[in-house]
C-alpha cells in the first residue's frame, strides 16, 4: 500500500520536511510531545536539534497533565484488529507510565501530523514497532533529564517506573505531573539516537491488557459510525444498480418525494471512473433522504428505476467455470514463474497427480454494513467514517465535489469489522455527494442487502495442478495452471497471485502459469488477500503428493522444508528494501510445535475422525495449523478442535489481543469453508443476507488453541496470517475421516456421507 508524504509550504515556498520533537506548555500547564515540521527560515536549527528519522513523520502522540494523567493518541483505525490499545501500549512501555494512568483518544485524519493512517495489511505491528517505542523513549529522556537538573544530579543516577523519576542515592523522587513545566524546556532528543528499552525489562508488553474500548462496546456507548449524529441530520439510502457499472435510464423520484417522512429523491451520477483502471468505479445510484431511516427505507420500496446495464450483465458463476476449464486446456497466458523442466520430470516421476481445485466469490460481510455522515456546506466537508483508508477516501471525496483535499475533513470512528470491505471508499463518496444535492447534513446507512449485493468480493479462483514424486517419495515437479480474472497482464483487484509462494523454490522442477478472464464485478481484497484461497488449493494439493508418496502428510512438508531451495536473486536495486522472502527454518519451526501440542500421530482416532494439517506465509507471518473434525456415516461434519502456532517474532505485545485475532482469523476460515459462497447470476449477485451467506454459529465454533514460536525477528502483524492454514487443514482431516478429497469450497455443496 502507497502511503502519500506531504509537506506543508511555509511562506508560499515549498519545504523538505525536518521532523523533530518539539516540546511546548500547553495552556492547562500540561506536557505536550509530538513532532512538528519546521518552518523553512527555522530548518537548519530543527535539524541540528533533532535529524530526522527516514520516512516516518509522526505527530503528536502523547500529553502528560500536572496531575500525573497521560493521553496517548491512536492515530490508526480500529476495525478489531486491537491497534487502538496495541500501539499506545508500545508508547505507555518505553514512557514508563502505569497503563491505569493512560486514556488513549483516536486521532482524525492529519496527514500534516500522521503518517500510514491507515488499517490493512497486518501492517500496523512492523511499521510501528519501532517508531512508537521511540516516542515514548524520548518523552521519558526528557523527563528524566528535568529531574536530574531539579536535584543537580547526573541522569545516569535516575530512573523511572509507573510514572515517577527516582533518584534512589537520595531517595528522592518526582511525578512526571510534577515535572511538565521544567520538561518542556529540555531540548529534545534524537528519535534515531534515543535509548530504549532491553526487552527483557518490559512491564506492560507482554502482559494481557484488555482492549480500551471494551466497557463502551459491552455497555453500547456511542464508538460505531453507524452511531454518529450530528444536528439537523437527515437519513439516506442510497439505490445502485445490481450489475456494477449500471446506469440510471429512468426513476420514480417525483413519487418517492411525495411520501411521508421524506425530504428529497433525486439521481446522483458522476459520469467518469472513481479509483481509475479495471477496478474503478462509479457513482450512480438514486438517493431518498428523509426524517428517519426507516422513512428512507420505506420509501424505498416504491421506488422504480429503470437501469441501462453493461455487457458484464451476461456473466454468471457458472460461465466463469466453465471458461475457466476451458482455458486451462489452452496454452496459458503468461507465466509467472518457472524453474527446471518440469515436462521431463513429470515423465520420469514415480508417480504423478493431476487435480482442480476452485474457490468461490466471497462477501466481507462485517456486522456493522458500510455508512458515513457527512456535512457538505460552503465548499467544504466533513465527515465521520468507519473508514481503514480515510486518506484514501477523504481524495475520492474532494474528487468528487470538486474540492480541494484540505477542504475535506475526516473523522474516523471505529469500524464493526472491516476485513478490507472499508479500504474501499464507496459509502464515503456516497455520503458527501448525497449531502452535497440535499443540502443538509446526511447519514448514509446501507442495508445488510447493500452490504452483500455491493460489496468489492474476494475474487473466486482455479488452480489446474499437476505433480509429481520420485520412488523415494520426494516432491520432483510441480505445475500450477491458475486462471483469474483480469486483462492482458493485469489482474483484477486481489485476483493474482506471485509465481514466487511456497513451493516455488524448493522443487526444481515448477511452473507457475496464469491465464485471466474479463470480470464486471467488484473485486478487492478480504483478510489476507491471495492467500485465503491459494493456500487452501496449494496446500491440499500438497496433501494429495503426499499421500501418492506414501508419507504422512506432517513429515511431508517437513521433508519439503529441508530440501535445498533455489536461492533467491540479489534485488534489482541493491540500496532498496530488500524482498520479504519465505523461510523454511521459521515455518518447520511452527510445524513441529504444532505437531507436539495436537499430538499430531500419537493418538488412535475413531472412525469418521481425522486431523489434517496446512501451513502458508502470509504478511510476514508463519502458521501452521492442525484440524481435527468428525464426520458421521451420514455426512455431518463437525469441527472438534484447532491448533495453531505461529512465528511473528520476538514480541507478543498483548498476549490477549493476539489471541483474539488467531482465533478469530481461524474462524473466519472456517466459516469461508463451511457455507460461504457468492453466486453471481445475470452480472449481480444473487446473496442478499446471512440465511443464503451464513457466518460461522457459535454451536459451530471449535476451542481454538494457540501457541506462540518466538524468534529473533522483529515483531509483524497478526490479523491475517492465521486464516489461510485452517481451510486446507480442514480438507486434509476430511479426507482423513472419510477417503473423500475436498477440490472446491463450500463444503456445503459436498456429500461428506461415508460408509
Amino acid at each position: 500500500m502507497t502511503t502519500t508524504r506531504e509537506s506543508r509550504p511555509a511562506n508560499g515556498a515549498g519545504v523538505s520536511r525536518r521532523d523533530f520533537l518539539k516540546v511546548t506548555a500547553l495552556a492547562g500547564g500540561g506536557l505536550l510531545l509530538g513532532t512538528w515540521v519546521a518552518p523553512s527560515e527555522a530548518a537548519a536549527e530543527a535539524a541540528a536539534a533533532a535529524p530526522a528519522l527516514a520516512d516516518f513523520a509522526p505527530n503528536a502522540w502523547i500529553r502528560i497533565a500536572p496531575d500525573g494523567a497521560v493521553t496517548i493518541i491512536a492515530q490508526n483505525p480500529e476495525v478489531g484488529q486491537g491497534v487502538k490499545t496495541m500501539l499506545p501500549m508500545l508508547i505507555a512501555e518505553e514512557l514508563d507510565v502505569d497503563w491505569r494512568s493512560v486514556t488513549v483518544e483516536q486521532a482524525a485524519l492529519d496527514t500534516t501530523k500522521y503518517q500510514a493512517q491507515f488499517a490493512g495489511g497486518s501492517t500496523a505491528t512492523p511499521t510501528h514497532w519501532l517508531p512508537m517505542r521511540r516516542v515514548g523513549a524520548a518523552a521519558r529522556a526528557m523527563l528524566v533529564t528535568a529531574a536530574a537538573q531539579t536535584w543537580g544530579v547526573p541522569e545516569s543516577e535516575c530512573e523511572t517506573s509507573a510514572g515517577v523519576v527516582h533518584h534512589r542515592a537520595s531517595g528522592r523522587q518526582l511525578t512526571y505531573g510534577a515535572l511538565v513545566e521544567k520538561a518542556a524546556a529540555v531540548p529534545a532528543p534524537a528519535l534515531d539516537k534515543v535509548a530504549l528499552k532491553d526487552p527483557k525489562s518490559f512491564r506492560l508488553v507482554g502482559t494481557r491488557v484488555r482492549g480500551v474500548d471494551n466497557r463502551k462496546i459491552v455497555t453500547g456507548k456511542p464508538l460505531y459510525g453507524i452511531d454518529v449524529t450530528v444536528p439537523g441530520m437527515k437519513y439516506a439510502v442510497f439505490e445502485k444498480c445490481g450489475v456494477f457499472g449500471g446506469k440510471v435510464a429512468s426513476a420514480n423520484v417525483d413519487a418517492i418525494r411525495r411520501l411521508p417522512g421524506v425530504r428529497d429523491a433525486f439521481v446522483v451520477s458522476q459520469g467518469s471512473s472513481i479509483g481509475g483502471g479495471i477496478d474503478g468505479w462509479s457513482l450512480e445510484g438514486v438517493a431518498i433522504v428523509a426524517d428517519s431511516w426507516w422513512a428512507a427505507k420505506k420509501a424505498r420500496q416504491s421506488l422504480k428505476v429503470t437501469w441501462s446495464e453493461p455487457a458484464s450483465a451476461s456473466q454468471s458463476s457458472a460461465g466463469f467455470a466453465k471458461r475457466a476449464v476451458e482455458l486451462s486446456q489452452e496454452a496459458p497466458h503468461r507465466t509467472l514463474r518457472k524453474d527446471g523442466d518440469v515436462a521431463a520430470a513429470l515423465g520420469a516421476a514415480a508417480r504423478t497427480v493431476k487435480a482442480a481445485y476452485s474457490y468461490p466469490f466471497i462477501a466481507h460481510a462485517p456486522l456493522e454494513p458500510q455508512n458515513c455522515t457527512a456535512v457538505v456546506k460552503d465548499g467544504k466537508a466533513e465527515l465521520w467514517a468507519p473508514s481503514q483508508a480515510p486518506q484514501q477516501g477523504r481524495g475520492l471525496v474532494a474528487k468528487a465535489l470538486g474540492v480541494a483535499e484540505t477542504d475535506v475533513t475526516v473523522h474516523i470512528t471505529r469500524g464493526g469489522g472491516g476485513f478490507g470491505r472499508r479500504l474501499h471508499s464507496d459509502f464515503m463518496v456516497e455520503a458527501a455527494a448525497i449531502a452535497k444535492q440535499a443540502g443538509v447534513p446526511v447519514k448514509l446507512l446501507w442495508t445488510r442487502e447493500d452490504d452483500m449485493r455491493h460489496d468489492f468480493l474476494r475474487p473466486a479462483g482455479f488452480h489446474f495442478f499437476e505433480g509429481g514424486v520420485d520412488a523415494a517419495g520426494t516432491l520432483t515437479a510441480w505445475r500450477d495452471h491458475f486462471v483469474s480474472f483480469g486483462e492482458g497482464e493485469r489482474f483484477n483487484a486481489s485476483a493474482g497471485r506471485s509465481g514466487n509462494e511456497f513451493p516455488a523454490r524448493w522443487v526444481p522442477n515448477y511452473a507457475c502459469d496464469a491465464s485471466v478472464m474479463p470480470l464486471g464485478v467488484a473485486t478487492g481484497p478480504l483478510r489476507a488477500p491471495g492467500s485465503n484461497g491459494i493456500a487452501f488449493a496449494t496446500q491440499c494439493f500438497l496433501d494429495e503428493l503426499a499421500h501418492a508418496a506414501g508419507k504422512d502428510p506432517l513429515q511431508f512438508r517437513l521433508d519439503l522444508l529441508a530440501a535445498d531451495a533455489i536461492p533467491v536473486p540479489p534485488p534489482a536495486n541493491p540500496n532498496g528494501p530488500r524482498p520479504i522472502s519465505f523461510d523454511a527454518a521459521r515455518m518447520r519451526g511452527v510445524l513441529e510445535a504444532v505437531a507436539e501440542k495436537s499430538g499430531w500421530g500419537k493418538t488412535t482416532l475413531p472412525k469418521g475422525t481425522g486431523m489434517g494439517v496446512a501451513f502458508y506465509f502470509s504478511h510476514r507471518g508463519y502458521f501452521a495449523e492442525v484440524v481435527r473434525a468428525r464426520v458421521s456415516r451420514a455426512g455431518q461434519l463437525t469441527v472438534e478442535k484447532v491448533w495453531a502456532a505461529g512465528d511473528v517474532g520476538s514480541e507478543i505485545i498483548n498476549p490477549s489481543g493476539a489471541e483474539t485475532q488467531v482465533q478469530g482469523a481461524v474462524l473466519d476460515g472456517l466459516a469461508q469453508a463451511l457455507g460461504q459462497e457468492i453466486t453471481i447470476e445475470r452480472g449481480r449477485v444473487k446473496q442478499s443476507n446471512f440465511h443464503d451467506f451464513p457466518l460461522l454459529r457459535m454451536r459451530q465454533a471449535p476451542p481454538v488453541e494457540v501457541h506462540w514460536v518466538k524468534t529473533d525477528n522483529a515483531p509483524t502483524g497478526l490479523g491475517e496470517p492465521a486464516l489461510p492454514p485452517v481451510l486446507p487443514a480442514l480438507a486434509g482431516a476430511i479426507f482423513q475421516a472419510t477417503g473423500k478429497r475436498v477440490r472446491s469450497l463450500p463444503l456445503s455443496k459436498h456429500d461428506l456421507k461415508w460408509a
